[in-house]
């Protein structure tokens, strides 16, 4: 796949990055190429499944917690209980990892009871299920609005500074969601470009209140622009999780440290047998192998580390709520 894309997709997926919404004149001005060109490819991509710009959500903002599951199965259980997982409004990155007997996925729960029917009821007495881990995220190092492309550096710093937007001010405080602010991240879930008159039709507002709406969910910390992106276009074909036990001394510094990696698409400090995860992507398992033997060994006070490969991923992003 990365023969069938060149520089300028790479560029045009950092620009995506930068600004999800940015307007292709814009993008173009910045690439030094036409508005018709960055169209065209940004078309061409997304038709094939490589790029979608996505409006994701922080359910930690509206109360929620995160679970990283890890569910082992019989092998012929494996793939079934992976879809059906995969089917659940509040699971996204399901994937098949460690000879395809593992399951590892990302849960939203609500409440308390949630995570009491998900992880004590349902999944332990799924039928060929012979395990469930279950690992809630304290505190992200890295992901989120945070997206691995941004790390990659194709664009300078003059197109970058052009293309990158105005920050937004911090508006702390609860966020309630209304019946029209949920069809608004609906939308904006399947499509992070959709027009202000799209996302209006969808919410019976007027294209205005869309976009001041829009504004104060991203100042709440709720709604960021997030890319779904196939790696192989950067050269990644190998997707790894890592479990790691860190002395809690050391666990912020440590996180800190992962986050700053080139490899690292997301990081966490988590509860349960191992206190911190990452997401690593790299172009082969000779590049895993250095990373794990260079990066990862300069880490502080790491006291275990498991690898899991990601053989299949059955699910990536979901923003439903």
């Amino acid at each position: 796949m990365e023969s069938d894309y060149d520089e300028l997709d790479r560029r045009l997926v950092h620009a995506l990055q930068i600004d999800g919404r940015a307007p292709f004149s814009t993008i173009a001005e910045a690439l030094g190429v036409s508005d018709r060109t960055v169209a065209r490819r940004y078309a061409r991509m997304r038709s094939a499944g490589v790029i979608r710009v996505l409006g994701g959500f922080d359910p930690t903002a509206l109360g929620a917690v995160l679970w990283f599951l890890r569910v082992r199965c019989a092998p012929a259980a494996a793939l079934p209980v992976a879809e059906a997982l995969a089917g659940r409004p509040d699971t996204s990155w399901v994937s098949l990892n460690s000879g395809g007997t593992e399951i590892t996925c990302v849960v939203r729960t609500e409440s308390e009871a949630d995570s009491e029917a998900l992880l004590l009821a349902k999944l332990p007495r799924t039928p060929r299920v012979e395990g469930v881990t279950a690992h809630s995220v304290l505190h992200a190092f890295y992901g989120g609005p945070d997206n691995l492309v941004g790390k990659l550096g194709w664009l300078d710093t003059a197109a970058t500074e052009r293309l990158r937007p105005p920050p937004l001010p911090h508006r702390p405080g609860p966020v309630r969601l209304d019946d029209g602010d949920r069809k608004l991240l609906a939308l904006l879930a399947t499509d992070g470009r959709a027009g202000f008159e799209q996302l209006a039709a969808a919410t019976g507002w007027s294209a205005t209140t869309v976009r001041r709406r829009m504004t104060e969910l991203r100042e709440h910390g709720v709604l960021y622009l997030d890319l779904d992106v196939d790696w192989r276009v950067f050269g990644g074909n190998a997707r790894t999780l890592l479990w790691l036990s860190v002395a809690p001394a050391h666990l912020e510094e440590a996180g800190r440290a992962l986050a700053g990696h080139p490899e690292i698409a997301f990081a966490a400090a988590t509860t349960g047998p191992t206190n911190l995860y990452a997401s690593v992507v790299c172009a082969n398992q000779r590049e895993l192998y250095r990373y794990l033997t260079t990066r990862i060994a300069a880490l502080p006070a790491i006291t275990h580390l498991e690898t899991a490969p990601v053989i299949r991923t059955v699910k990536q992003a979901a923003n439903r709520i």
